[in-house]
């Protein structure tokens, strides 16, 4: 391949920010640990030194988890739009955030295990299904619901 066909390859699959001059946004990542596993146990061993497996019930974790949900949407209630990354948000608020989306994540970790359900590999099951309602060759850039893709 010529060394400009090649150039040109490169710019038409970089990012659109980056073809406009502008950086390239920094992607998040998680960090590696813990895994849902590791969350999954060290739930369990909380509950189980306090003894309260006996209130852990799959209702009762649902709603506890609600409730959790509830204080998440208290964060974002009145914010209008906010950017990716929270740039204008405080140290605290980003804090309260991490402490409610934390206890969102426990709760629903141990309705999973409760229930029986393996997360890891439910996700992936939903999502390949999730790609047949949803393949990118139709939907790339609209946000309809399947229904309106269907032929």
């Amino acid at each position: 391949m010529a060394e400009s066909s090649v150039k040109a390859q490169e710019v038409s699959e970089a990012p659109a920010a980056q073809q406009n001059g502008l950086p390239a946004p920094e992607r998040f990542s998680f960090s590696p640990t813990p895994t849902l596993e590791d969350i999954r146990r060290l739930q369990a061993e909380f509950t189980d030194e306090r003894n309260w497996d006996q209130y852990h019930q799959p209702r009762n974790l649902l709603l506890a988890m609600v409730g959790e949900v509830g204080e998440v949407s208290e964060l974002f209630q009145w914010k209008g739009e906010v950017a990716e990354g929270l740039p204008s948000w405080t140290e605290r608020e980003r804090e309260q955030l991490a402490h409610e989306l934390s206890d969102v994540l426990i709760y629903l970790v141990e309705l999973a295990e409760k229930c029986h359900v393996d997360l890891p590999k439910a996700v992936l099951a939903k999502m390949a299904i999730n790609r047949s309602k949803y393949p990118a060759s139709k939907v790339h850039g609209l946000a309809k619901k399947y229904t309106e893709y269907q032929d």
